[in-house]
């Protein structure tokens, strides 16, 4: 007989975890507080034009490989490797740089600013090439049965690493390179954890090394949601069912205490053997199931990715001379990166991210237009909770554009949508408009993480963003794997 589970949001864990517990011959429906499958990994089409929105491209392409090789499936998308990574910007200056995976390359893009690049750059690969080989089997892609277990395998890291627990980020690029532009270029990767490089541990150096040595970045040949569009199809012909508009608000248990069935907000009762929550697993055992250990003053304490702020621009006319990822940065990079934790954020010299999807498939935008997608990181809303003034806050970001680029977009702008945290917040219970989950330090890694099996209901488990290992498409993944690991260890294969 089979078992039945019930999956709780449809981001890309909770596809992935459908996926190969249909494979394991698990019976699963699917519920979404959304109008459409994907999460954060989402998709928005408005007068001819296409825009994914919020991730744009990804590394660790392997990791959706080895879901099809676990499960036998054919390809369901079809990768596109990215070189250059993407380009960069800096305000005041007409230099770009572009980001080349070839060491060689590099080196000549950075000849003027940071002198012998490529000695220093191999040498800072080959160090977060050893972290990532030394750590992502002991520690990322593994389940801990208990707090021993987590010491055991950091003990069995080669201790030449240690010192990075205690670095920041920024700390250890400035062991390798003199160059501001480079140093602040080089850490960009830490802003794709939602955090900065002044407060993630020098541990996540290990992404350079994924970035640009061991398997790049890749964008999905016609757009990121193709992701979501291949795993729901081939979801749907083995028989599982979506449920859209869907949100969970209370539960109800069984008198030997288990979970029996959970609640939506038209009084629907959801009932299976197991569940498995794709909502925030920090925010979902708070808000839903009243947890003392994730009230709102304990998830108020914690610290939280960036808020989100995305633009979604659609103008008429072509930018030939910008690439399809740009990265545009100020001249104040510490003391803006310090002030996006804080109330005292301005809004006047932002920093900004500039995807171009219309670059890569021509369907996101008119032969004669190109669509344009703007994030900008920002307080979350226990900083800034009052987002009346995004239309503002937007025509900054399109006149710093202007002025950095010296394309004018404003006068040829056919259709524009904003989404501020407020909007991140409410349309996907994300925790004060926090884009990316619980932020990745030292106290919220691994072990520390909250766990993706329930400390209550024996026949809970979690996958996704703020559960183990982490955020961004890669760990979301992994979390997958992760967790369908657990329900077998639990509950067996049945296929």
């Amino acid at each position: 007989m089979k078992q039945k589970v019930i999956i709780v949001g449809t981001g890309l864990a909770g596809l992935a975890s459908a996926v190969r517990l249909m494979n394991k011959g698990y019976e699963v429906v699917m519920l979404d507080k959304f109008h459409q499958a994907g999460g954060r990994l989402n998709q928005l089409k408005k007068e001819g034009y296409t825009f994914d929105m919020a991730p744009t491209f990804f590394s660790m392409s392997y990791e959706f490989d080895e879901l099809l090789k676990d499960c036998n499936l054919s390809p369901l998308f079809q990768f596109q490797e990215l070189n250059p990574l993407y380009h960069v910007y800096f305000r005041g200056s007409r230099k770009h740089y572009k980001l080349f995976r070839e060491p060689e390359k590099l080196a000549q893009e950075f000849k003027e600013i940071e002198p012998d690049f490529e000695r220093k750059f191999k040498k800072y690969m080959e160090e977060s090439g050893e972290l990532f080989h030394d750590t992502i089997d002991k520690i990322v892609k593994r389940n801990f049965d208990n707090f021993y277990a987590y010491v055991w395998a950091l003990m069995s890291v080669p201790p030449k690493h240690l010192p990075k627990l205690m670095r920041t980020f920024w700390q250890e690029v400035e062991r390798h390179f003199d160059s501001n532009e480079v140093k602040e270029i080089i850490s960009l990767v830490s802003f794709f954890l939602g955090g900065t490089p002044f407060n993630t541990p020098a541990i996540y150096t290990l992404l350079s090394y994924t970035e640009f040595m061991h398997d790049g970045y890749h964008n999905v040949k016609g757009g990121m949601y193709e992701i979501v569009e291949g795993l729901v199809r081939h979801l749907k012909e083995k028989g599982v069912t979506f449920h859209f508009n869907t949100e969970i608000v209370t539960f109800e248990v069984t008198n030997s205490g288990t979970l029996e069935s959970l609640i939506d907000q038209n009084g629907t009762s959801w009932k299976a053997d197991l569940f498995v929550i794709n909502s925030d697993a920090a925010l979902f055992r708070g808000k839903v199931f009243n947890r003392p250990a994730f009230s709102e003053k304990k998830l108020n304490s914690k610290q939280w990715t960036m808020a989100p702020f995305t633009m979604y621009v659609g103008i008429e006319g072509k930018l030939d001379q910008l690439g399809q990822h740009n990265y545009f940065l100020g001249n104040n990079f510490k003391e803006y990166a310090n002030k996006v934790y804080t109330s005292d954020f301005k809004t006047d010299k932002p920093y900004y991210y500039v995807n171009i999807p219309s670059k890569n498939n021509t369907n996101a935008a008119p032969a004669d237009g190109e669509a344009l997608f703007f994030l900008c990181p920002v307080p979350d809303l226990r900083m800034i909770p009052d987002w009346s003034n995004k239309e503002q806050f937007g025509n900054e970001i399109i006149r710093d554009f202007e002025q950095i680029t010296g394309q004018v977009i404003s006068d040829k702008i056919r259709t524009k949508t904003i989404v501020a945290p407020d909007e991140w917040e409410t349309t996907f219970n994300l925790y004060k408009g926090s884009g990316l989950g619980l932020g990745h330090t030292l106290k919220q890694m691994a072990w520390f993480r909250p766990k993706n099996v329930d400390e209550k209901f024996k026949n809970v488990f979690y996958t996704g963003a703020s559960t183990v290992p982490g955020t961004g498409l890669p760990m979301a993944m992994i979390s997958a794997k992760l967790t369908v690991n657990q329900i077998v260890k639990s509950y067996g294969s049945l296929s």
